[in-house]
């Protein structure tokens, strides 16, 4: 798989370009602020639905417009499909498969697959649960398309969960409808639960072995998956029963907090550098190193599950590198089309198929 040409109208600055790829790698250079990253967000959002810097889409619609074109063509052992979305200012948002209405968000994962990495990954390891959950079930998604309705039905249940709890949830018909909510919250969320517990299982190799190639030393990573609700531990074969049971006996609490205590949407995936916990233990360093090999733990294992290779993104990675961190990861960059944008120079390793060079919104390409 490989995106082979990228066409924006009225995205953030740009108001119109188009650029054909290569299917190895593309470098895209130009100064801070020209747009380089844009043009990633952009394929990311064909592919995911969403920005992967967290932006609104309103905010990629160029102002004084009312709506913005991303068309990606992809091609996939020789056969091409297209892809167009159509972001709007206000109203709903369309994409099109080959002209024709995706039935299912999660359909365009047929078509376009992506592994994206950033500066703010260090995040994954550095900061809070949330990063981490959200990177176990975003992996979830592109390897199991099933997994967005999961993840959709839970945290709609959650949310009318919630609203209930706040308003007191006291009476007869309070505790019936949390009754419903409760068998809905255990069955979406045993689903995530199982498939995260799977997912951390197949990562685990795949982690240790990018961090040693890009540490230069092997290390015993490991991670713990704990959630408070199962203090005796949760089980893929035993999540729904042990989810249950919780959110019956955390009931009371609940309604008098306000808010749901059990479920997924709480739980930890705890990483360990030599049996030591990476948010307070590991260097910077480390945790730079670990947080790049969980993206290229993921994407291996999205090569081998799928068995086509998603489309690597990397935005500005290098530069956050020392020059061995670099040229390590630069070696260990998998085979499969990879876009990086820089500013600076990068390693030699990097050897490009092609350059793009971006200034103002405008695109200009030469071979490598």
């Amino acid at each position: 798989m490989y995106l082979a040409s990228l066409e924006l109208h009225d995205f953030r600055r740009y108001e119109h370009a188009q650029v054909e790829l290569a299917p190895g790698v593309s470098v895209i250079e130009g100064l801070n602020g020209a747009g380089k990253t844009t043009l990633l967000e952009a394929v990311a959002w064909v592919a995911l639905g969403r920005s992967f810097r967290g932006v609104p889409d309103t905010a990629l619609v160029r102002e004084g417009e009312d709506h913005a074109i991303v068309r990606a063509v992809v091609d996939e052992d020789g056969r091409r499909q297209t892809l167009d979305a159509e972001l709007r200012a206000a109203g709903r948002n369309r994409v099109l498969v080959n002209g024709h209405p995706l039935a299912r968000s999660r359909d365009r994962l047929d078509v376009l697959r992506v592994t994206i990495f950033a500066p703010d990954d260090l995040a994954l390891v550095k900061g809070g649960p949330t990063g981490r959950r959200e990177y176990l079930d975003d992996l979830l998604v592109v390897l199991a398309p099933r997994y967005e309705a999961a993840r959709a039905d839970y945290e709609r249940v959650l949310r009318h969960r919630n609203a209930l709890l706040k308003g007191g949830a006291r009476g007869e018909d309070a505790g019936v409808t949390l009754d419903v909510f409760d068998d809905q919250l255990a069955r979406a969320g045993a689903e995530l639960v199982r498939g995260r517990l799977r997912l951390v299982d197949r990562l685990a190799p795949e982690i240790g072995v990018a961090y040693e190639h890009l540490a230069g030393r092997a290390a015993r990573i490991t991670g713990r998956y704990e959630a408070d609700w199962a203090p005796a531990g949760v089980e893929a074969d035993t999540a729904e029963p042990t989810l249950r049971e919780a959110l019956e006996r955390l009931r009371p609490r609940e309604v008098d907090r306000g808010v749901t205590l059990a479920g997924p949407h709480r739980d930890e995936w705890r990483l360990l550098l030599d049996a030591l916990d990476t948010r307070s233990h590991a260097s910077q360093g480390e945790q730079r190193c670990l947080a790049l090999a969980l993206r290229l733990a993921g994407h291996a294992v999205c090569r081998t599950t799928i068995g086509t290779t998603p489309v690597l993104l990397l935005d500005d990675v290098f530069s956050e590198l020392d020059d061995r961190r670099a040229a390590a990861l630069a070696l260990a960059l998998p085979p499969g089309q990879t876009l990086i944008t820089t500013a600076t120079a990068l390693p030699n390793a990097v050897d490009p198929d092609m350059h793009l060079r971006v200034d103002a919104g405008s695109i200009a390409a030469e071979a490598g």
